[in-house]
């Protein structure tokens, strides 16, 4: 089996990313870019982002989480902290966040540190949750192997059932985690393949150094 994707092309020509537009500090353009993409059509999750950790198992692992609140001290999601994600980040906290705009042709990419953030911040959070959502954390022991959906469902009947008309409070087990950029890279597609690309990294001195990459 085999397809050759050597035809998928595209020319990238929507906008550009020069030095004498951006401000000092890579937080303020990230928002700028943020709402920008909220303002566009063509892309319903603005918020979906790659993370990407270093397993137990010494492979990297990707996947797809919700931002879901970035200040000045970086960026927050919600997981399950006994998942696979959670473990990798326990044994290694240095990840990788990154956010694909095909609709303005941009990519956000961030390395920093994960930590938990305050219980209470979790507990705010975990509240605002629909009632499905609450008890789904409950439910799924993320990442470990299950016979069948069957249980799932039955599990969360069961759990329906128990909580009907009670207060469901956040497991332990689940709760967020802020990641603090150490270097924040941006990129805009450019006709040719001659993207923008500008890099933000923190110095000792708190000061972000920028400087552009060649595509």
């Amino acid at each position: 089996m085999q397809k050759d994707l050597g035809n998928y092309r595209k020319s990238y020509e929507k906008s550009a990313l020069m030095e004498d537009g951006i401000p000092e500090n890579p937080l303020q353009l990230f928002q700028t870019w943020f709402y920008e993409v909220e303002r566009s059509d063509g892309l319903d999750e603005p918020n979906a982002m790659t993370v990407s950790t270093l397993g137990l198992d010494g492979y990297p692992k990707s996947r797809i989480v919700l931002l879901k609140k970035f200040t000045h001290e970086g960026f927050i999601f919600y997981t399950n902290y006994e998942s696979e994600k959670g473990r990798a980040i326990a044994q290694n906290p240095k990840v990788c966040l990154s956010f694909f705009w095909p609709n303005l042709e941009r990519q956000v990419i961030i390395k920093g540190a994960a930590e938990k953030v305050p219980e209470n911040l979790s507990d705010g959070y975990f509240e605002s949750r629909p009632t499905g959502s609450k008890l789904g954390a409950l439910v799924s022991e993320q990442s470990a192997v299950i016979p069948s959906r069957e249980v799932l469902e039955d599990q969360l009947k069961t759990l329906e059932e128990q909580f009907k008309g009670q207060e469901i409070d956040r497991p332990p087990y689940w709760g967020g985690y802020l990641v603090r950029p150490v270097s924040m890279e941006f990129w805009q597609g450019r006709p040719n393949r001659l993207h923008d690309r500008i890099r933000y990294a923190l110095q000792e001195d708190w000061d972000w150094k920028r400087e552009r990459l060649a595509p």
